[in-house]
């Protein structure tokens, strides 16, 4: 690879991912050039994936730099030391059990000729081993993850992350960005749905973006990756995953609009409905009433606004089911303080 800076750095947080790793090591090195830095991180991997990763490398030389983690940090702690490692003007996280469709890079060579550009944005299409008419039904073969105009650079802040809250795509593979527009965004090590917790952020400092209505990335759905499997622990990782998301719009350069916060809010409902459906499937009353409070901090608008928006677009049946949790979780929030204690009594 040359000395000279890379115009894209490409980077694969890995782990356990053997059976998926060298399509999708191929598939970026069929359309890397010289100036693309493809980056491999191995977070301590327990399937052989390590070994994989150094046979790919003695198989293509100078072509693959590969890290590897002393201890498992998990993907957020991954996807840090990876942007710490990345020296490429543009960064673009692919995961390691995707793949780049034929064609992606040399649409994004082009889209990076126009000037000014902070963000790219691309399609995507699912990925299963075995598709039934009703994924066929739902385009799964092309999922679009933006409303703004195609091929149109698009320097409106509130437009950029009210298509991103609206299609409810808040992941990283779809979106390449400037490395600047990454200076003090690290992901929160520990917790899942960290791309969830930085993307508001990361959008919101898109002076341009630009949104390619192409499929640049083949989407695995496979029954062991985080998203498959849930639990309690993932479940408060996605309600707290934007704690602090009104105050975040509220601080842009200008402000987010209404629409932008109407969409925002129309996200964090979605999310605190399937946190609220986990929680009383396991009759955990604690959750139910603690997600509820955590919706208050999450929501960049009121809950009546966000009623009123859906009864306008004819979103009656979404707007039942919604103010159907917040009774549940206000039940469940008086439950709890007529169970305690009063002050005073042993």
């Amino acid at each position: 690879m040359s000395a000279a800076r890379p115009w894209l750095s490409i980077l694969l947080p890995i782990y356990n991912v053997r059976p998926y790793l060298e399509a999708c090591v191929d598939s970026l090195l069929a359309q890397a050039d010289d100036g693309v830095e493809l980056l491999l991180l191995d977070d301590c991997s327990t399937d052989g994936t390590d070994e994989l990763m150094r046979e790919l490398a003695q198989r293509h030389p100078g072509r693959l730099t590969l890290l590897f983690h002393p201890q498992n940090g998990g993907v957020s702690a991954a996807r840090n030391t990876l942007l710490d490692a990345a020296r490429g003007e543009w960064l673009w996280f692919v995961d390691p059990d995707d793949f780049l469709e034929p064609g992606a890079m040399d649409s994004l060579r082009q889209a990076l000729q126009l000037p000014d550009l902070d963000l790219v944005l691309c399609d995507f299409r699912d990925v299963r081993a075995r598709p039934k008419l009703k994924h066929r039904l739902r385009n799964e073969h092309h999922k679009r993850t933006h409303i703004m105009a195609p091929r149109q650079p698009c320097r409106d802040s509130s437009l950029i992350l009210e298509g991103m809250f609206r299609q409810g795509h808040l992941h990283l593979w779809t979106k390449v960005a400037r490395r600047e527009l990454w200076d003090g965004l690290r992901f929160p090590v520990g917790h899942c749905f960290e791309d969830v917790a930085v993307l508001p952020a990361l959008l919101q400092r898109a002076r341009c973006a630009y949104y390619i209505p192409e499929v640049w990335i083949g989407y695995r759905k496979r029954p062991g990756s985080i998203l498959a499997t849930g639990n309690a622990a993932k479940t408060d990782d996605m309600v707290c995953s934007l704690d602090g998301l009104p105050e975040l719009l509220a601080a842009g350069q200008p402000p987010a609009n209404e629409r932008a916060r109407l969409a925002a809010g129309f996200f964090v409902a979605k999310m605190f409905i399937a946190a609220m459906r986990f929680a009383q499937d396991h009759q955990d009353l604690p959750r139910l009433a603690r997600y509820t409070t955590q919706l208050q901090r999450n929501l960049p608008c009121s809950i009546e606004q966000l009623l009123a928006d859906w009864r306008r677009r004819g979103w009656w049946w979404r707007a039942i089911r919604f103010t159907h949790w917040i009774r549940v979780g206000r039940r469940a929030q008086a439950e709890l303080a007529s169970a305690k204690p009063s002050a005073g009594t042993s």
